[in-house]
């Protein structure tokens, strides 16, 4: 069997190594639970207040503004629903590209009475902006919106500052998804005008089921989920201890090493647009892959034959991980995303997706692979 060749990253990476040793000791004999008043709980708790300290000063955030949850679905979920139950929001303005976690609880909200609006995609896949003035100008209510910062199928991405001065110039609630770029891109929380995002680990060498949510310090929710004191009292459950020192390790590792590995991680990308056009004609590409995009991520359209049609089946048959869309919507359906930017709709779609740990030398064989199999 050939070696495995991982290119879905966006759906979720690799443990790193230096990550998996930070966790370790958290695993075997630091095991006290951190509401635990005697010395094996109290070093618990420091272990949790240390991290949260780190990630706030990555973000340039007060630690009293990070909260640690079991990922970005629940971060999301938990801004999205205070924003109308606290904060006194009765009108939502989203986007149909945005991640499941957002679209579906922004559907459940409209169920219970919040008006939805849904700001028109422009052709390249980016939010049309002057819409989006148009839709807050004309709302007559308190309003929240909520936009992903990088498409995780496509790659595009919004401008934070641009997006969350026209909220703040219409008095409107701002949460962005920011799973995609969080460990990916610097932040600077503090002079960014927003009022939640989202993290979660895995999507940068961390561990999975551990998340953060970034509430403003100007912003007063209640707790989404009820029980014990955790979380200054936002969110209760015994901490996921691990998987805390496992994010903020992981988030220190990518802010380091965010030059080298984010220039190393681009140039894989434009090196396979380069090989694909050059050995594949036909193919296209979605949304803004050499503008204001996501550097890990490249989805590509494949013309629609008998051969095209398995790709992916084919593809995994070659140990070549890759996916239709997002992994969150692989299975009949098609992809929402493509779905609300394409126009072609027989283009078979394929989103490559890149990390540190790839190599030339493995894009190099998945274009080979391709050319056998279209």
């Amino acid at each position: 069997m050939t070696e495995r060749i991982y290119l879905d990253n966006a759906a979720t990476t690799a443990l790193d190594p230096q990550v998996l040793d930070a966790m370790m000791p958290y695993l075997t004999t630091n095991y006290g639970n951190p509401s635990s008043i005697y010395s094996y709980g109290r070093e618990s708790r420091l272990a949790v207040e240390n991290a949260r300290k780190t990630v706030a000063k990555i973000l340039n955030a007060h630690p009293a503004e990070i909260f640690f949850t079991s990922g970005g679905t629940e971060s999301s979920n938990t801004a999205i629903t205070a924003s109308i139950r606290d904060l006194g929001c009765k009108h939502i303005i989203t986007s149909q590209i945005e991640h499941h976690a957002t679209l579906h609880t922004v559907q459940f909200l409209q169920q219970t009475g919040a008006k939805v609006s849904y700001v028109r995609i422009l052709p390249t896949g980016h939010i049309d902006m002057q819409h989006l003035e148009e839709l807050l100008s004309e709302s007559g209510e308190k309003t929240l919106v909520t936009l992903m910062h990088a498409n995780n199928e496509i790659g595009n991405m919004i401008d934070l500052h641009e997006t969350g001065n026209l909220c703040r110039k219409y008095n409107a609630i701002f949460h962005s998804d920011t799973v995609q770029t969080v460990g990916h891109f610097p932040f600077d929380l503090r002079n960014t005008p927003v009022d939640f995002i989202t993290g979660a680990g895995h999507k940068f060498h961390g561990p999975k089921g551990v998340g953060i949510l970034y509430i403003n310090e100007n912003v007063k929710i209640k707790p989404y989920v009820h029980g014990g004191s955790q979380e200054r009292n936002m969110r209760a459950g015994t901490e996921n201890l691990y998987g805390i020192v496992g994010f903020a390790k992981a988030l220190q590792l990518a802010t380091d090493n965010y030059e080298t590995d984010s220039n190393y991680i681009k140039g894989l990308k434009l090196y396979m647009m380069e090989q694909l056009q050059k050995d594949l004609p036909g193919i296209t590409f979605n949304g803004d892959p050499t503008g204001r995009s996501l550097y890990t991520v490249l989805s590509v359209n494949f013309p629609k034959t008998d051969k095209s049609e398995m790709i992916l089946f084919n593809m995994d048959i070659n140990n070549i991980c890759v996916s239709g869309g997002s992994a969150c919507s692989s299975g009949i359906e098609g992809s929402h995303v493509i779905s609300a930017i394409s126009s072609d709709p027989d283009a078979v779609t394929v989103r490559f997706s890149f990390s540190k740990y790839n190599t030339k030398d493995e894009i190099d064989t998945v274009i080979k692979k391709l050319k056998g199999m279209i």
